[in-house]
């Protein structure tokens, strides 16, 4: 089981050993127990009021597309485009961002992690990506009705938390959310 809170020890640190902190960088000290990160961040940043702008959930269902294909496919290290694994914060910020998060972190490595192990093994984490892409590709129809796309952007933000967490508890929950999901997602196409 993945603790978050040893992954936000692992980026501060990081912090410690670099003036800049690149996507690249944290991808390579958290290594395969980031691939869940990599669908719960452009989850969640669709479903802020980011989502609204347009173009915003599609790029955030590329970015979840580009993981999930290669979490899919069984590949331990994700590859990344330059253009996003390049991208870098100050370590300082990234130190605030850290401390900040260490309450919800807290609270969640408390209350998931410790259910339904059988639903989080390497075949549903497989099948759950699979999931994820089909939740994807129903994103960029949805743009034209506004902010439908944060049914399909939420399912992916709880497969991410469910695979980061490996609880599966919370595995059943986004099974569940996503069968919803892709079903109004169909109904609301245009």
């Amino acid at each position: 089981m993945t603790d978050i809170n040893d992954i936000l020890d692992d980026l501060v640190n990081l912090a410690g050993d670099e003036s800049d902190v690149s996507v690249r960088d944290v991808q390579n000290k958290i290594g395969h127990r980031g691939a869940g990160v990599f669908l719960l961040v452009p989850g969640l940043l669709g479903m802020s009021p980011l989502g609204g702008i347009p173009t915003v959930p599609t790029l955030m269902a590329l970015v979840t597309a580009v993981a999930a294909i290669q979490i899919a496919i069984g590949k331990s290290n994700l590859w990344l485009p330059n253009v996003l694994a390049d991208r870098a914060v100050d370590d300082d910020r990234l130190e605030r961002a850290v401390s900040k998060g260490r309450g919800p972190a807290q609270w969640l490595d408390r209350h998931f992690g410790k259910r339904l192990d059988s639903l989080t093994g390497d075949v549903m984490v497989r099948v759950a990506a699979a999931i994820c892409i089909a939740l994807a590709a129903t994103c960029p129809p949805l743009e034209v009705v506004p902010f439908a796309a944060l049914i399909p952007l939420a399912g992916i933000a709880l497969f991410g938390l469910a695979i980061t967490l490996r609880d599966g508890a919370a595995m059943l929950v986004a099974l569940i959310y996503a069968a919803g999901a892709l079903t109004a997602a169909w109904m609301l196409m245009p």
